[in-house]
């Protein structure tokens, strides 16, 4: 319990009236309506438009259509530039309104769930957004609980209920919580209503796991614990129904307080062309100036412009700047308008490519991968690390019994045909039974004593509690606050040996037809420190004896010295287990006497009410008692993993990606799980941190690091200054060192392993970049006990200190939400009803193996596609927008624009609009296939390949040499007043609308060039566009004239089209433009082949593949190296909370009937 404050302090409580909502409703509490939609009626217009003009592109734009508003200062029409920025931010709103509804739609499901609330005294169905703090809500089973509840009374015996976390935690065995006593015996509406009294409680707050509060009834004040408390979004399991007042509501609750808002996230893509489009911003101004520099001279000094114009040369000065914004105005697209829309088009297109695709749907579930917002599709192919929750995500978190060693004889459940028992070279038996002869050995064999204290001790050393189904007598259900004993108990049950009742002081177990029951005199709990749980039981013959169970390391060092003759096979078979990635424990008893007993029951009752350090003195009593145990043998569960995790982590492994795995679990559990899912390889040296103090942990740190570096430096290593962790490079003018993800070193493969507390001291601000440095370094991280808030900063670590790293976080759990939305990515895992973690990120699967396609085919392709989209946007605009600058240069820096205002306008959103769309959405560099064969070829997103500064400067000086070529060459052709066919002379407007075709025909053989792959529509796009323009300019140079639109176009047709020399310029002058590019793509592929290329080849040719040879012997070496790492450490077998069970269990009672 906690001190409450006075009221000249601050407040830090709140007072709860049950059955006084009047009261309630003067304090004011929050509503339970909750909201994770990125936008609402009031934010969105400025929200939208803030996050629009944040990109540079639209801001320039805005700029332009502001200045063009000027009386005769725009060259060109006034809303040539604001009308496509308004239908550009027009399909932008779109497209974010239709992505926000979906959010919207969930929460209105979430909003409107019906709940029975008491209303006088009888429960009224309400909706869950109508539940206010002090209702008294009637949850039943298989519902989700509307908001953090205080448990009052339930249909079980004393109040006790069971909960499923899933959506909190991802763990499906199921959790036991009891309300007070003093209110256990509510058990109907009329009852409940006639409660009166005051909650004082904690105020909000994000712990999951702590809840400080009490109850005041009349005059008694009883301390509530986080046992009474039913968090939001825990189900309720296996229990008819039960009645809570509620306590935190909506955004309030301690799940939504675990929450952030939607985070607006940008990708690594969209910074850069940010910062480039500041780049294409300085030429353009550059140009500017330039021409504004060339007409001052020669207003200042050309005698044409004084004697002839009559224009005064005392002017030039003054008009200065207003000639600069004049050429912004007639240089302004530049920067591609249509930019910002395609991309946002493209990925919209891209997002629903994932959506529809079926090698990602989960037919077991009906759920379908979702791209809950596709901005950041692209970023898909450049993630370097994944940071992973385990349970739920990895695992089932569904334990199965599957092998034993009982007296030195291996039993497995099923035999696979290599591993059947036959006589070794010394004549003994090896290999595993199969359960079928465990049965007969059971009845007649030497060891079937062994085979019976076994099973019994696994069906009574335990705290499993059994539920009967009154709708299928005989059958039971065995709820387990442990997955690992709820499998252990069902192991024994399906061999005969069935738990049955539980009662306060006993257990029941039936086996042969027969019914025993053991008198449960102590159990000694589980914990971290002691890695194994006991029982002292007396039998029904009247002896005492003690049940052990626990990690072999513990177990093995408390045998006796006599009577252990199954101890060296045991120990084989462990490996065996262990080598499978199964979780073992061993199993051992003692027989204790009388008087031993009741020498050790005092000091074991003195230890229970000792007030401080209670747990040290109740495990130095059960140290005493724990001692000359006899071994039965071992157990081996399987924690079941997701379908297709250790290949497809073995696979992002390969392709670059590091996977951190960030969980609650205990260590040694979440060992053994990296090891069956191939995220820790026999190869790896493990770091081990398990400090208790900042400064250990410190020293812990850097010692291990120096090591690390000291075994990675060579005498051609890099200066330690670009080295890995070079502290000593700082980037962009800030005083902080950051890791360049680049600049890691080679060094022997290594996984680092850190505890919930150390880790806490290793995020401290003096030791947080000693250990990212180190974890940077190494193949794997696990870390372990972490709070969802420890995650959420580990995340933000990796984030914020290594330059250049894209991050993904991947979980099932509201507890992983907060670093869902921290890292760059948010991917989450669905197919449960009711997942915060899918609805709060960025995509969601119902498996982690859809991660490889994810990642691997959709990311990859989504960057390459977005990478040639803005290339070439870029290159199409700047080609076209130069032929400008070359004309200004031709014609004195009059400001005269060469192309019609509105054809102008067209081409952003209408003939050059098609080809990045068709290389955008169809395009793929390789196959699919060949992308999940070769991982190597994600690293060329990682490393940003194709889309870096250096490729856009090679795609700008190229628009140069393009415009270059295309002006020359038709100022060669229609040179000063070429005369045309009927004797006339050609006029600029049919220049210009010459070079705009044979630019259109350019870029198109450009795109051509650039595409790898051919659809249909890339077909049309390509030669659509072409076929567009010659067929729809000649009829809107016929009409424009007559409205009147465009004046200048009146008659351009018939000479310009009758003119050789327009037909001529079409067909040679593109060819001619794109002639270099068409050379050095040869040379390239031919002389200088990147890694892709290659891949492209053995796609095109079909190419076999060799590697499967080298994969059957890296297998042989597998088997052997996993034998040797296991010999190293073992995993066992225990996930249940480490104290607070056994006093749970002890009062429970299976035989007393239930309320209605």
């Amino acid at each position: 319990m906690f001190l409450f404050g006075s009221d000249d302090d601050a407040k830090t409580d709140r007072d709860i009236h049950i059955n006084n909502p009047e009261r309630n409703e003067e304090q004011k509490f929050l509503h339970n309506r909750i909201t994770t939609a990125k936008y609402n009626v009031f934010t969105f217009l400025f929200r939208f438009l803030f996050e629009q003009f944040s990109k540079y592109a639209n801001l320039f734009f805005l700029f332009i259509g502001v200045i063009q508003q000027i009386n005769d200062l725009s060259p060109t029409n006034k809303f040539g530039t604001l009308l496509p920025l308004s239908i550009v931010l027009f399909a932008s709103a779109v497209k974010e309104v239709l992505e926000d509804q979906k959010r919207n739609k969930q929460d209105d499901e979430v909003n409107n769930r019906i709940v029975k609330v008491l209303v006088g005294s009888a429960f009224v169905e309400k909706k869950w957004l109508q539940v206010n703090v002090g209702d008294i809500v009637r949850v039943e089973n298989g519902q989700f609980f509307p908001a953090d509840l205080v448990l009052l009374s339930s249909s079980e015996p004393d109040a006790l209920c069971y909960i499923e976390t899933s959506n909190l935690d991802g763990e499906t065995n199921l959790k036991i919580r009891q309300g007070l006593q003093e209110t256990s015996n509510l058990l109907s509406p009329e009852e409940v209503s006639q409660l009166d009294g005051v909650i004082k409680s904690e105020l909000p707050n994000n712990s999951l796991y702590t809840f400080e509060g009490t109850l005041r009834m009349g005059q008694k004040e009883i301390p509530l614990e986080p046992a009474q408390l039913l968090l939001r979004g825990a189900m309720l399991r296996n229990t008819r129904w039960i009645y809570g007042v509620v306590v935190f509501t909506g955004h309030e609750s301690k799940l939504m307080k675990n929450s952030t808002k939607t985070p607006t996230k940008s990708t690594k893509v969209e910074r850069m062309v940010n910062k480039q489009i500041i780049f294409l911003f300085t030429i353009l101004l550059s140009m500017s100036v330039l021409c504004s520099f060339g007409m001052y001279a020669r207003q200042s000094n050309n005698p044409f412009e004084k004697y002839i114009l009559m224009m005064d040369p005392t002017a030039a000065s003054s008009q200065f700047f207003w000639n600069i914004l004049t050429y912004m105005i007639l240089f302004n697209n530049l920067i591609p308008l249509s930019l910002i829309v395609t991309m946002e088009f493209v990925k919209f297109s891209l997002g629903s490519l994932i959506n529809s695709d079926v090698d990602m749907y989960h037919e077991a579930s009906d759920t379908p991968a979702t791209a809950r917002t596709s901005s950041l599709v692209e970023e898909l192919g450049q993630i370097d690390y994944i940071f992973s929750d385990k349970t739920g995500t990895l695992t089932c978190n569904v334990m199965e019994y599957k092998m034993c060693s009982i007296a030195g004889i291996a039993y497995a459940e099923t035999v696979p045909e290599e591993k059947r028992v036959r006589v070794g070279e010394d004549g003994k038996e090896v290999g595993y039974h199969d359960f079928n002869k465990l049965a007969a050995n059971l009845e007649s064999h030497t060891t079937s004593w062994h085979i019976n204290e076994f099973l019994t001790l696994l069906a009574v050393c335990h705290t499993v509690i059994p539920e009967t189904v009154e709708e299928e007598p005989g059958k039971i259900i065995y709820q387990a606050a442990s997955p690992d004993e709820g499998a252990l108990v069902k192991g024994a049950a399906s061999l005969g040996y069935t738990f049955t009742t539980r009662r306060p002081k006993s257990v029941t177990i039936t086996h042969h037809g027969k019914e025993e029951e053991y008198e449960v005199l102590n159990i000694c709990e589980f914990n971290s420190t002691r890695k194994r749980m006991s029982s002292i039981v007396r039998g029904p013959d009247g002896k005492i004896k003690l049940y052990i169970k626990g990690a072999d390391t513990v177990i093995f060092e408390r045998l006796a010295a006599q009577g252990n003759d199954y101890l060296d096979m045991t120990s084989i078979h462990l490996e065996d287990y262990a080598s499978e990635g199964l979780r073992t424990l061993c199993i051992a008893y003692r027989d204790v006497g009388e008087e031993e007993y009741t020498e050790w029951a005092k000091m074991y009752d003195k230890a229970a009410t000792t007030i401080n350090n209670r747990q040290e003195a109740l495990d130095k009593a059960a140290e005493y008692i724990e001692r000359d145990l006899i071994l039965l043998g071992a157990t081996a569960i399987e924690d079941k993993l997701q379908d297709g995790v250790p290949d497809t982590i073995h696979t992002l492994a390969t392709a670059g990606i590091k996977l951190w795995v960030l969980t609650g679990d205990r260590q040694e559990t979440a060992i053994n799980i990296g090891y069956s899912c191939k995220l820790l390889t026999e190869e790896m040296s493990l770091i081990v941190c398990n400090e208790g103090t900042h400064y250990a942990t410190k020293e812990f740190l850097e010692q291990k690091l120096l090591a690390v570096k000291a075994g990675a430096c060579s005498e051609d290593a890099p200066p330690v200054a670009v080295s890995a962790g070079g502290f000593s490079r700082l980037w962009g003018g800030a005083k902080k060192y950051k890791i360049d993800k680049n600049a890691l070193p080679e060094a022997e493969p290594l996984a680092l392993i850190i505890d919930g507390r150390s880790l806490e001291y290793a995020l401290e601000e003096d030791v947080k970049l000693i250990f990212l440095e180190l974890a940077c370094m190494c193949k794997a991280v696990v870390c372990c006990r972490v709070s969802p808030l420890q995650k959420a900063l580990v995340v933000k670590l990796v984030k914020k200190n290594v330059v250049g790293s894209v991050t993904l976080a991947i979980g099932d759990g509201a507890n992983d939400v907060g670093m869902i939305q921290a890292a760059h990515v948010g991917v989450g895992i669905s197919g449960m009803e009711g997942l915060q973690a899918a609805r709060s990120a960025d995509f969601a699967i119902a498996q982690f193996r859809f991660l490889r396609k994810l990642l691997l085919v959709h990311g990859g392709w989504a960057y390459s596609r977005l990478s040639k989209l803005i290339l070439y946007s870029f290159y199409k605009n700047i080609t076209l927008y130069l032929i400008q600058l070359w004309f200004a240069l031709n014609n004195g820096y009059s400001g005269q624009t060469l192309f019609e205002s509105w054809t102008q306008s067209a081409y952003n959103v209408g003939f050059a609009v098609l080809q990045p769309v068709a290389i955008g959405i169809f395009d793929q560099y390789v196959s699919a296939r060949m992308l999940d064969r070769y991982p190597q070829l994600y690293r060329l997103g990682q490393r940003s390949v194709f889309y870096n500064d250096k490729a856009f400067w090679g795609w700008i000086a190229n628009s140069f040499a393009h415009s270059l070529v295309m002006f020359q060459a038709l100022a060669w052709v229609y040179g000063e007043g070429a005369v045309l066919g009927d004797g006339r002379v050609g006029s600029n407007w049919q220049l210009g609308q010459t070079a705009y075709t044979v630019d259109l025909i350019s870029i198109t053989w450009k795109a051509a060039l650039c595409a790898d792959t051919w659809v249909r529509f890339t077909l049309v796009a390509v030669f659509g566009s072409i076929g567009l323009w010659l067929a729809l300019f000649p009829a809107y140079a016929a009409v424009a004239p007559l409205i009147p639109l465009s004046s200048e176009l009146n008659g351009i047709v018939p000479p310009m089209f009758g003119s050789a020399g327009f037909w001529f310029a079409i067909l040679l002058v593109p060819v001619a433009t794109n002639y270099r590019d068409f050379i050095w793509k040869f040379t390239k592929r031919n002389y200088f082949p990147r890694p892709y290329h290659i891949i492209q080849e053995i796609q095109k040719y079909n190419i076999p593949d060799y590697r499967p040879r080298m994969d059957w012997f890296k297998k042989q070496v597998y088997k052997v190296r996993q034998t040797q790492r296991m010999k190293r450490s073992r995993g066992y077998a225990f996930s249940q909370n480490e104290s607070g069970q056994a006093n749970l269990i002890r009062i429970y009672d299976t035989t007393r009937r239930k309320p209605l």
